[in-house]
């Protein structure tokens, strides 16, 4: 069997170029901001993770340039040999103090952040436990942990504690979560998984990509948001959202902070973040703590879009962070309507099978601090006019689903 058939027979995505709804891979030709200018046209943003808007922001940016005029393009490799700078440090201390945690521990990326330290922190006689809505990431570093991996249906608090009462004594057990769940918008139940870790000794960890800059009064996330900072063992967090730059990070106590430091296998032979990248942090981190408000803003937008869409019965689905999706529900159906309003002038996300159950498609629209209700009111125009005029039913999706097959 020749190893690339299975690539010579994959046509999901020639199909959908066929039918000109093929929905991905667009390009920008501005900076990542509320209005962009995409493949030619103004679009309204609503498909960004730029939640408090500083990827545009003057101090950001220049932070960025003045670092590499520093410090050069990179840093020619591993933190764990030259590639630690200065500003590494420094990040990864304003971090631990802004967090209120003793330490923090930086990844090249999000999603390594998520492989490296569930594999170091989890081995072969330990368990891990996870919400069946985490992030691929999560699913990835439990596989590499070699550890068993159990799941609970999406925040069904009666399962997880099922589950716990299975783990053996002799095990280490570790509760991973999202802090917001990215595709839903909606925050875990992070009160009672800390009661139940704390009943069966299990330790608790939270993906709070989604949740810093968004959650809590001062913007630390889910658990600040839950006032729970002290009782949250690890917090994992990216710079490629509030941040607005790149990498990503690990909050804990300075023990384990040290421990993945010396046997993260991602952290170890991974080149460290660049100079510019690491600046754009530490710039964005200093806005998030001296303009608060940016969170309180944040908060006030996306309850405008959501009343606003409600007001026009667009079918949204219930969320709490600034993630508002709406049902599509036929994957060949959510492509149609990605592409009738990126024609109209409104970009968003299309999210269909694997990543939700089949039948249970999206559309996720996020938003950003900078956005303005004027903005928000011509965006809920073009979504609006889509969904009453431009969008089939389902049904039609079935017959060109079936025409395809033939």
């Amino acid at each position: 069997m020749d190893l690339f058939e299975k690539c010579l027979k994959y046509d999901v995505a020639k199909n959908a170029r066929k039918q000109g709804l093929y929905p991905y891979f667009h390009y920008l030709e501005s900076g990542q901001d509320i209005v962009v200018n995409m493949e030619g046209k103004r679009v309204i943003m609503l498909g960004s993770n730029n939640y408090l808007g500083l990827t545009s922001h003057p101090d950001v940016i220049k932070a960025s340039m003045e670092a590499t005029k520093k410090y050069g393009t990179g840093c020619s490799g591993s933190r764990f040999l030259n590639g630690t700078l200065d500003l590494h440090i420094q990040l990864e201390k304003e971090l631990a103090e802004f967090l209120h945690k003793e330490d923090v521990v930086t990844f090249s990326t999000g999603f390594q952040s998520n492989l490296g330290i569930i594999s170091a922190v989890a081995g072969r006689n330990d368990i891990i436990i996870c919400d069946k809505e985490n992030h691929a990431s999560i699913y990835d570093g439990c596989r590499l942990s070699f550890a068993k991996m159990l799941r609970y249906e999406h925040s069904n608090m009666e399962e997880l504690e099922k589950l716990l009462q299975t783990v053996p004594n002799d095990k280490g057990c570790l509760i991973v979560t999202d802090g917001v769940f990215s595709m839903g918008g909606d925050i875990c139940k992070l009160p009672e998984i800390v009661r139940l870790a704390r009943k069966y000794g299990a330790r608790v960890m939270v993906d709070d990509a989604h949740g810093l800059g968004v959650l809590g009064k001062n913007g630390r996330g889910t658990a600040e948001h839950f006032g729970l900072e002290k009782e949250v063992d690890i917090i994992m967090g990216t710079f490629s959202k509030s941040l607005a730059s790149l990498g990503g990070y690990m909050a804990a106590s300075a023990e384990v902070c040290d421990f993945v430091r010396h046997n993260s296998r991602p952290f170890i032979f991974s080149a460290s973040i660049p100079p510019a990248c690491i600046a754009s942090a530490l710039a964005a981190l200093n806005i998030l703590r001296n303009e608060p408000q940016r969170v309180q803003n944040l908060r006030d937008i996306t309850e405008y879009m959501r009343k606003t869409l409600k007001e026009r019965n667009i079918p949204i689905r219930q969320s709490e962070a600034p993630i508002i999706p709406i049902d599509t529900i036929d994957d060949w159906r959510t492509f149609y309507a990605c592409k009738a309003l990126l024609e109209d002038g409104v970009y968003v996300n299309p999210v269909i099978t694997p990543a939700v159950p089949a039948g249970e498609a999206i559309i996720r629209t996020s938003y950003t601090a900078t956005h303005t209700k004027e903005l928000m009111d011509e965006a809920a125009d073009i979504i609006q006019n889509v969904f009453e005029h431009k969008l089939p039913p389902v049904e039609y999706f079935n017959d060109l689903r079936e025409k395809m097959n033939k």
